[in-house]
């Protein structure tokens, strides 16, 4: 029998559990270690953050739902990963493995950043209890009559999808309040050109974005890098293509809200420690094509934690985002490297890392398709319409009973992209 262990229940480490231990059977183990009770769906944190959802909407306790599939629920924090000895320290527990597969997500590098983070003078949507109190800042700012906004992501960030999100449906959401005119919106980031999205841009999503930022009055600085947040500023520095700052800005702000960058979580970082070659120098997991550890065999890696290069050099430096259809191929990937292995054969399951967002603009959507990832691209596909916002809201649904349930049944395969016709886009 062999015991399988998955740090991180959230939307790359849940999905591998059930899919796992279906996989799997009854003659094997499985086990979640999450710092967290809870599954949260991170990717309504926008809607969380402007009221539009309540944290019990997008949440539910884990304990009970992997206890119907016969999963093992650890709820602790990893605070030691020990390779050579195959065991997780919880605390004072030690966790025995066979497998081990690093679910971890991000650590969020607010810290880079002067005054950026809940901790600071900025909200964020990074986690369900960083969206709810952005809410409760957010019914403030609208009760005292708003204010300029200032949204985007600092330099290093990778996942820009949120961004353009959170700027659309606090536009939209002021609007239904009546406020708008009141709440000049300015949107920051080191891409260089909107609709970059750390993809290089993908289909004629520059178009797409500059065309609604246009439409919706919000105004931007690319190649920026953000210097300190205030109170009631930012200070960035635009840049030149050379990556040269050629102008300091100040913007006025009484609500602001800028993605951060991402590093490794320190128990996955600390592996540096063990051996070269687990980690990079960001603390992100490395792994092979078929998501193993090149320096441990028995260890894997999927979603937001493990290092992806640039898609391409940037003036300043932005990530390559790993978005849900991306992270579902790694899953299964892992899932059927492991049966392998068990089954005394070699891995053989390669994810295909393509890329498919879908972003709600809280009265219309958009939908951003990369096949592969780096170009040249087999699809690339960007498309704006009330359906793409019908989507999202689809997908999470589907996606939080999928998991209540404990069905592993990919949602971007089997629901969104018929939903989208990207089906029939691969054939083509």
């Amino acid at each position: 029998m062999a015991h399988i262990v998955v740090i991180g229940a959230s939307t790359g480490g849940l999905p591998f559990a059930y899919d796992i231990k279906k996989t799997l059977g009854k003659d094997h183990e499985v086990t979640v270690i999450s710092n967290n009770p809870n599954f949260n769906f991170i990717p309504s944190n926008p809607w969380l953050a402007v009221g539009w959802r309540s944290a019990d909407d997008i949440s539910f306790e884990l304990a009970p739902r992997l206890k119907r599939k016969n999963i093992h629920l650890i709820v602790g924090e990893a605070t030691q990963i020990k390779p050579n000895e195959n065991q997780v320290m919880v605390g004072d527990k030690v966790v025995d493995y066979d497998y081990l597969v690093l679910a971890t997500g991000p650590k969020l590098a607010f810290d880079e950043v002067q005054g950026l983070g809940p901790d600071g003078h900025s909200v964020s949507i990074c986690t369900t209890a960083h969206a709810e109190t952005a809410c409760h800042d957010w019914e403030n700012f609208c009760a005292n009559g708003g204010g300029p906004i200032v949204v985007g992501a600092v330099q290093g960030a990778s996942c820009f999808g949120p961004a353009y999100e959170f700027a659309t449906i606090m536009d939209t959401d002021l609007k239904k309040r009546g406020l708008r005119d009141k709440c000049p919106i300015t949107f920051v980031t080191p891409e260089p050109y909107i609709g970059h999205l750390g993809l290089g841009g993908v289909g004629d999503s520059k178009g797409l974005l500059e065309s609604e930022f246009r439409h919706r009055h919000i105004k931007w600085h690319t190649n920026s890098k953000v210097d300190k947040v205030e109170a009631d500023k930012v200070s960035i520095s635009e840049c030149d293509d050379n990556g040269e700052v050629v102008k300091r800005v100040e913007i006025a702000s009484k609500h602001t809200m800028l993605l951060p960058a991402f590093k490794g979580v320190d128990t996955v970082a600390n592996l540096a420690d063990v051996a070269s070659g687990f980690v990079n120098p960001r603390g992100f997991v490395m792994v092979n094509e078929y998501q193993q550890s090149p320096v441990q065999d028995n260890i894997f890696s999927l979603g937001v934690n493990i290092a992806i290069p640039p898609v391409e050099a940037t003036p300043i430096m932005c990530g390559t985002p790993k978005t849900g259809y991306m992270i579902e191929s790694m899953v299964t990937a892992v899932v059927h490297n492991i049966e392998d292995m068990i089954n005394d054969k070699p891995p053989s399951n390669i994810p295909t890392w393509n890329a498919v967002c879908i972003a709600d603009m809280g009265d219309t959507g958009a939908a951003f398709v990369a096949m592969p990832q780096i170009p040249p691209r087999n699809v690339t596909w960007a498309k704006k319409g009330k359906i793409m916002h019908l989507a999202k809201i689809a997908f999470e649904k589907f996606f939080i009973r999928n998991m209540k349930t404990g069905n592993s049944e990919p949602a971007y395969q089997k629901y969104i992209f018929k939903m989208l016709g990207i089906e029939r886009l691969k054939k083509k």
